[in-house]
């Protein structure tokens, strides 16, 4: 016998279409669904588990975002006064842009902490 598509095609489309070979997908389908629903059970006490490890890290994220502000404007300081003393019209320009940064380090830390905790 000679093995052409059409006669291929004929073939799959007697195995697709069998009862044994609908049951057997149907068998392999509830299984999967519930060896799925049965591994998701556990899901909730690793949810809780990566919760409490991202809460533990906001006092010290947020206290580090403090220092960064800090270092900030402290440069900033530094850089206005120099501009200040070198007699620059454009020192109250630096001054907020570097005052403008240092307070926004600060409130997105307060409100991201506020937020997720």
């Amino acid at each position: 016998m000679k093995i052409t598509i059409k006669n291929l095609n004929k073939t799959i489309y007697k195995i697709i279409w069998s009862r044994g070979f609908q049951f057997a997908m149907l068998f392999v389908m509830a299984l999967a669904t519930g060896i799925r629903a049965y591994a998701a059970g556990n899901g909730m006490a690793g949810i809780n588990e990566a919760t409490s490890m991202v809460t533990s890290y906001f006092d010290p994220g947020t206290k580090l975002i403090y220092a960064i502000g800090a270092v900030v404007g402290l440069i900033g300081g530094i850089k206005v006064y120099s501009k200040w003393s070198s007699g620059d019209p454009d020192t109250s320009k630096t001054a907020a842009s570097w005052f403008g940064a240092c307070i926004f380090l600060i409130v997105a830390a307060t409100i991201l902490r506020s937020f997720f905790l």
